[in-house]
């Protein structure tokens, strides 16, 4: 039985978080059904613009992203520290942007007279909010249902569009992390729909490829920060060189598209650094949802989220020591 979310995302051990969302009934996302010959392609920019929107809305941040002919991939950061700062006004706008909210905080943000009661609502409907935005669960209902339903109204049909559950899975160190980003960002190769990482459309690598040649990171996408002063002084961001990332995807994907040879010498220095040998890197960013079913990390970081989250047993040890445990 598929376990609940609660023992899936601990915030106490870890912000960053794979999710993959399906369709049902042979619904594409984008593509060209073989059967009726029908073009979805546009629905990528649905589903993009979206995922953008609710960013800037919840204080969730994209680290990696791919939409596929029938799946989504997503790499969420869950960004808590800011909503401490928020002001009731800003989490009540923030909220209306997507919802309608209540009456009371209608009202609110229209400035109209409310007694002290009516305030005192407010604030706790406004608390409430302030929790769902940074809710991957909320996050991903935020983003589907919009699609489903505008999807059905082009299909002219109703009934479940996406299946019933999105499969989240918790990355618990860096290594688990860029791991699971490259699986990702390199979807589009395995699936032979483009040849090189900068022709992978719909994608955040292509993103991100597209804004270094400018020397430049897009504002879309949680950012690289490799010098950890940088970091600090500019908020939330994945603590490695972006150039590294570059080269670790460009690099895997060749291996994947020609399939022979081996990982460039640069490349090899940089997974040594992640504490993953070559053959556990192509291995994970190959068959990274086969071999990974559950939280993904060290296995004893595996152990720290297992007590965390209330799970008697510590699942996928053995695979965290063969693919994320070797220098």
């Amino acid at each position: 039985m598929p376990k609940p979310r609660s023992q899936q995302i601990s915030l106490l051990d870890t912000p960053y978080y794979h999710i993959c969302s399906r369709t049902v009934r042979k619904a594409f996302l984008c593509g060209v059904d073989k059967e009726t010959g029908v073009s979805f392609e546009h629905r990528r920019r649905w589903i993009e613009k979206r995922l953008f929107t609710l960013s800037e809305v919840f204080s969730i941040d994209i680290c990696a992203y791919a939409v596929m002919h029938n799946h989504l991939h997503i790499v969420l950061h869950v960004d808590s520290e800011p909503i401490e700062r928020w002001s009731t006004d800003e989490v009540l706008q923030r909220w209306h942007q997507l919802f309608k909210g209540t009456l009371l905080t209608q009202k609110y943000l229209n400035k109209q007279p409310l007694d002290k009661f009516q305030l005192a609502t407010v604030e706790s409907t406004a608390e409430i909010y302030k929790q769902r935005l940074i809710d991957i669960s909320w996050f991903m209902r935020s983003l589907n249902e919009p699609i489903a339903r505008q999807a059905n109204r082009e299909d002219q049909c109703t009934g479940h569009f996406w299946e019933g559950r999105f499969k989240s899975q918790a990355l618990l160190d860096e290594g688990a992390l860029l791991s699971c980003m490259a699986y990702v960002d390199l979807n589009p190769i395995r699936a032979g729909i483009a040849v090189t990482p900068e022709q992978s459309d719909f994608t955040s690598i292509q993103r991100r490829i597209k804004a270094a040649i400018t020397g430049e990171q897009p504002t879309c996408l949680l950012p690289f920060t490799d010098n950890e002063t940088h970091q600090k002084s500019t908020g939330a961001g994945i603590y490695f060189s972006l150039q590294d990332y570059l080269t670790l995807v460009d690099e895997t994907g060749r291996l994947l598209r020609d399939k022979r040879g081996a990982i460039d010498t640069t490349t090899v220095n940089i997974l040594a650094r992640l504490h993953i040998n070559d053959k556990s890197w192509l291995k994970l960013t190959t068959d990274f949802e086969t071999i990974l079913t559950g939280a993904v990390g060290t296995a004893e970081h595996l152990c720290e989220f297992s007590e965390h989250v209330g799970l008697q047993r510590t699942h996928g040890i053995a695979n965290a020591q063969a693919c994320l445990n070797s220098a």
